[in-house]
């Protein structure tokens, strides 16, 4: 009978065990996920208020998400190949000092967010950002180094139409020409160049020496990933039909590298995807309709930026595009409110995520850093372009 019960107490144990065990990943799981999460939240209370119907598939831009996907994946075969690292750490051997080599960083990410997504960008540079200063024994200067990594990601990015991926659906859901979206985004962009290049001057002097591990590179692939992302680009400009596009880079990566299909961030896809859904449903409710018309009414590029603040900077610009025709205000308004909160830019919490992974005792301090720079941005950006737009 004894034996019965430690048994039955063991087993009990054991169950427990395993759902607290599977509890605790989920949690995990919804941690590093927070914005699929809440797309998904978001687009499964709006449908109890408008039902599914045929109505749905007009909600998805397949045009945005193809592009999205091709930009992703080959963007993960050239990573694959580490050519990243190679071109980073040739650059940063130029200089010598942590005022060079940190603006240098800096600068790498605002080039590399310009031809990636600024999410991509982060993931690719954040991490030697890391290693150049950790293995220097300046892991002091992290934290700014990351922020200014993160300022550059975010709002050089906009600089181009699959630089940051709210760009790519507003340049895609409005037909923009290619002149009008770089018009309408050089002001903001030289502004917040001038303004993070200042803050590099932040650094110290120090002098420093920089090791560097020898990456052998793969030329004939680099060549032909090359050529793919040249693809993905024309794609993206609308130079090349999406489906020919798509039907070229899975083919390619298919056969040459299908670790860069299999690491394609599904999560982002997912996120577009359920606010695709979200916003149509909001769109088709009256009340809502009316109230967004009204805000928007007031001045586009602000409520907009305010709107990044709360539900971040790619959901809003898919919310508020279904309300209004100001593209170039709806385009600046969600680009410079991508600075701002934590939540504001999807790349800010990917940022925040890679520092307390590294400096787990480091989160009030980043976050204090992060939330007196990143405002100071969001405020002086839109005073400026406040002021040129009259």
């Amino acid at each position: 009978m004894c034996y019965l019960l430690h048994g039955n107490t063991h087993a009990k144990f054991c169950i427990f065990h395993a759902k607290g065990l599977f509890m605790s990943k989920i949690q995990c799981w919804c941690r590093a996920n927070a914005m699929l999460v809440i797309s998904l939240l978001a687009a499964v209370v709006t449908a109890f208020f408008v039902p599914p119907d045929r109505d749905y598939l007009g909600y998805y831009d397949l045009k945005t998400l193809a592009c999205l996907f091709c930009v992703l994946a080959v963007v993960g075969a050239l990573r694959d190949l580490h050519i990243f690292s190679a071109l980073s750490q040739r650059m940063v051997h130029t200089f010598s000092t942590v005022r060079g080599v940190c603006t240098a960083l800096v600068v790498i990410t605002m080039f590399g967010s310009m031809l990636l997504t600024n999410d991509t960008a982060l993931l690719t540079f954040l991490p030697l950002g890391w290693f150049v200063l950790s293995s220097t024994g300046q892991e002091k200067h992290a934290a700014l180094l990351f922020i200014l990594q993160n300022c550059a990601a975010n709002l050089c990015g906009m600089i181009t139409p699959f630089g940051n991926p709210q760009n790519l659906y507003l340049f895609s859901y409005y037909g923009l020409s290619t002149k009008t979206f770089f018009s309408a985004m050089l002001p903001p962009f030289i502004l917040s160049t001038v303004l993070i290049l200042l803050c590099c001057l932040v650094f110290p002097k120090e002098q420093l020496s920089v090791p560097e591990a020898r990456i052998a590179i793969d030329s004939r692939r680099a060549v032909t990933y090359g050529v793919l992302f040249c693809l993905a680009v024309a794609m993206v400009l609308r130079l090349v039909p999406y489906v020919l596009g798509l039907t070229v880079i899975v083919l390619a990566l298919w056969f040459l590298d299908r670790h860069a299909l299999k690491t394609v961030d599904w999560g982002l896809l997912a996120t577009f995807a359920a606010f695709f859904t979200f916003s149509g449903n909001l769109a088709r409710m009256e009340a809502v309709h009316i109230l967004f018309a009204r805000l928007l009414s007031h001045g586009t590029m602000l409520v907009s930026a305010l709107t990044c603040q709360i539900i971040s900077n790619v959901p809003a610009a898919i919310l508020l595009s279904r309300f209004t025709q100001d593209a170039r205000a709806l385009l600046v308004g969600v680009n410079v409110g991508g600075a701002g909160t934590l939540v504001a830019s999807l790349a800010s919490l990917i940022t925040f995520r890679e520092y307390t992974r590294r400096v787990p005792n480091g989160g009030k301090q980043f976050l204090f850093l992060f939330s007196g720079i990143s405002f100071a941005f969001l405020t002086i950006l839109l005073m400026a372009m406040s002021f040129l737009n009259g």
